[in-house]
């Protein structure tokens, strides 16, 4: 009888266990950490990698990410956005997996993990004490924005500001952040393919945004297509789709000459792929593998661009 007991307290240990990787949305990582890989590539096309940078840039980076989506989770709950009418995922708290005092606790401690990551991270990858401050500040920034996206009285994903809120942290700050940690200089140059990751980062929250239309205007949660809706957000997810793959050409138009590095236009029948896809498919079902694919091209359009940067 007692080990009978013992086995189902495993089981329900493994249950747990399963749920909570289920609500940190590893699909998510990714996209995640394109930003870390592209800024990472242009610093090692520059010869200036370090791989210790690299390795605790990207565990940050995996920490707020998790530490978004848990709080993301927590937050569409408490205001009403993960109703039974949302087609996408369950997610755990709306389906009564974890509590949201459980979820709670997991973002505080998806917050502490992320700046403990950031303050090692900062300490071995800068010597001027203001630079250290300044990345701190910046650190701290990004563990509020992840947080305060969907959870608090008044979190800024209901207002339509997530598209501006990923365009910077997926793209800009991600980026030319990673670079400078690597090579302790600043190109604004390294703005061009920073906004690539800004675009398709904004691409892939677009599609999530279209498929959840319906719901997110019922929970008041304005996002960019409950505003102007289904038709003009898919010619809003073409512009960011273009403008991403232009950047990106600019970039190696000025700075390259060698055939290789324009290598990434082999990843651009994906991109093709996704923007059909979001034009024609208008159940919010059929859209959700999307996401996903959306992400993983990003990712792979980064190590494509970084593998040209490389050989050119």
């Amino acid at each position: 009888m007692l080990n009978l007991w013992r086995l189902e307290d495993i089981e329900i240990n493994l249950k747990m266990i399963k749920h909570w990787i289920e609500a940190f949305r590893l699909r998510t990582l990714p996209l995640a950490l394109a930003s870390i890989g592209m800024g990472s590539f242009i610093a090692a096309a520059d010869e200036r990698f370090s791989w210790l940078v690299f390795g605790l840039t990207s565990l940050t980076t995996i920490f707020l990410q998790v530490l978004s989506n848990l709080a993301n989770d927590y937050g569409d709950s408490q205001n009403g956005a993960d109703s039974v009418e949302r087609k996408g995922p369950q997610r755990a708290v709306q389906s009564g997996v974890i509590t949201p005092k459980s979820m709670l606790k997991g973002v505080i401690i998806l917050a502490i993990l992320s700046l403990i990551s950031g303050l090692s991270l900062l300490y071995f990858a800068l010597e001027s004490m203001q630079l250290f401050w300044l990345f701190l500040g910046f650190g701290i920034l990004s563990i509020v924005a992840a947080v305060t996206y969907t959870a608090g009285s008044r979190p800024y994903g209901y207002a339509g500001l997530g598209d501006l809120s990923v365009f910077i942290f997926f793209g800009w700050l991600g980026v030319m952040g990673t670079y400078f940690l690597h090579t302790q200089a600043l190109d604004l140059m390294v703005l061009l393919p920073a906004t690539t990751c800004s675009c398709f980062a904004v691409a892939v929250l677009n599609i999530n945004n279209i498929r959840d239309i319906d719901s997110d205007e019922k929970a008041g949660k304005i996002t960019i297509p409950v505003r102007i809706g289904r038709e003009k957000a898919v010619r809003y997810h073409f512009a960011l789709l273009i403008v991403g793959v232009l950047c990106a050409v600019v970039f190696i138009g000025l700075r390259f000459e060698n055939f290789w590095a324009y290598s990434f236009v082999l990843v651009l029948p994906l991109l093709f792929k996704n923007a059909k896809a979001v034009y024609e498919k208008t159940n919010p079902t059929e859209l959700d593998p999307y996401l996903k694919q959306m992400a993983l091209t990003t990712l792979l359009f980064v190590i494509v661009f970084g593998m040209g940067l490389l050989l050119g």
